[in-house]
């Protein structure tokens, strides 16, 4: 059961510091999320249809990045088989911590094993499907070519890497125009100007986006035979990548 409050951590003036996911970030999270990410839940929902489709006999799916288990829950509730387990990373122990929390009164605990770790460290073996779901946004830029190279050594032939990241866009003008679009959507979900204006500053060093085109010819280097968008709203996109 999640218990997560109402996001107020920049409700208030205070001293100005990167963002960091601490256990207050933890426990307001999926209300964080979900204000936050313009169409996170569908994205959640067509991860978890997505793997059921993609998850192969005896297989392994990596949840990288995990948060609270949103995209793990969505997936352990669509699959229909049961050979196959899930390893949901997260470097956060206050993440971790309540997701293992949340898992003690669940059905599909035995499919679903949590490590805290940098998932740069964690071997992919036996994927059939990886899931960075807003994730890779947070790895320094010079270290996203190796990891993309290690998802796919270690996947399944036939399997699916889902990447969702907040984007920017190449055409200057078009991305003012979605980041805008963006705080009046924040805005209509009640944060205040102070709010978004602060967090804003808190991720700027933080959160690095890159165009969907630097996402694609990344993976595709790595060795993936097709990608593509397959969700977007604004600056925020979801991509699926074929092994």
């Amino acid at each position: 059961m999640d218990n997560s409050k109402q996001d107020k951590i920049y409700a208030s003036t205070r001293p100005r510091q990167d963002f960091v996911f601490d256990a207050s970030v933890a426990d307001v999270f999926t209300d964080m999320i979900n204000r936050s990410v313009p169409g996170y839940a569908t994205i959640i929902s067509m991860i978890g249809v997505l793997a059921n489709r993609y998850c192969s006999p005896g297989s392994t799916i990596y949840d990288l990045g995990c948060s609270l288990g949103g995209a793990t829950m969505s997936m352990a509730h669509h699959i229909e088989r049961q050979d196959y387990k899930i390893v949901a990373v997260d470097n956060s122990e206050a993440m971790i911590s309540r997701f293992e929390k949340s898992l003690e009164s669940s059905a599909k605990k035995q499919q679903i094993e949590l490590l805290c770790a940098d998932i740069a460290d964690v071997e992919i073996r036996d994927a059939s499907v990886v899931v960075l779901n807003f994730t890779l946004q947070f790895i320094a830029q010079e270290r996203r070519e190796q990891l993309m190279r290690r998802i796919y050594s270690g996947m399944k032939p036939g399997g699916i890497l889902i990447l969702s990241e907040k984007i920017k866009l190449a055409d200057a003008d078009l991305n003012a125009l979605l980041i805008d679009m963006y705080h009046q959507f924040k805005q209509a979900q009640g944060y205040s100007e102070l709010e978004i204006s602060q967090k804003r500053s808190a991720l700027e060093n933080v959160l690095i986006p890159e165009t969907i085109a630097q996402h694609k010819t990344r993976l595709l280097d790595a060795g993936f035979a097709s990608v593509d968008s397959w969700f977007q709203c604004f600056n925020f996109a979801s991509m699926i990548a074929f092994k």
